[in-house]
């Protein structure tokens, strides 16, 4: 299977190949390496790369803000990754500022909303700080996909919040 994947606004080709139980050859753009992959809990994937000298990592998943969208959160970062991003028409959209339409905040994994920073009716600004969502003893910054005006607020801080559930609006 092959996938057109945008990360941190530059295209590359992700090309996935069962080669066993839980095994999988996965080459990005041309380079290969094989990669064990088990699930973590709904949202994530345990990955180890038994040929080369990395550790083993983790990723959780969340549906992004938009179609075609999905947030990865790894090393204790949230990045925005477009998938096949040139088949739906999104391609390019730097950060989601240039979203259209109400745009959804999620939280990208299990964890404990720490601060709010934006309440409903405020003006935003695109990728302004808005919530900070703490999992797995690290704070995350989560950021409006584009300038608007905050419709709802759906947690308070100190909320426990599942992967995928709505944060903030922004219309």
């Amino acid at each position: 299977m092959t996938f057109e994947i945008e990360l941190n606004g530059r295209g590359r080709t992700v090309s996935i190949e069962r080669a066993g139980h839980g095994q999988y050859r996965v080459t990005v753009d041309g380079v290969a390496a094989m990669v064990d992959a088990q699930r973590i809990g709904e949202s994530g994937v345990s990955l180890l790369f038994p040929d080369q000298s990395h550790a083993g990592v983790a990723v959780h998943f969340a549906q992004g803000p938009s179609p075609g969208e999905m947030l990865a959160y790894l090393g204790g970062r949230n990045v925005t990754v477009s998938v096949n991003g040139r088949r739906t028409g999104r391609a390019a959209v730097d950060s989601g500022a240039g979203a259209h339409g109400e745009q959804q905040v999620v939280a990208p994994m299990p964890g404990r909303v720490v601060r709010v920073l934006v309440a409903a009716g405020d003006e935003v600004q695109a990728r302004q700080p808005i919530v900070v969502v703490e999992a797995m003893k690290m704070e995350n910054e989560l950021r409006s996909p584009k300038a608007g005006r905050v419709r709802d607020v759906a947690v308070t801080a100190g909320t426990s919040v599942e992967a995928g559930r709505v944060l903030v609006v922004i219309e």
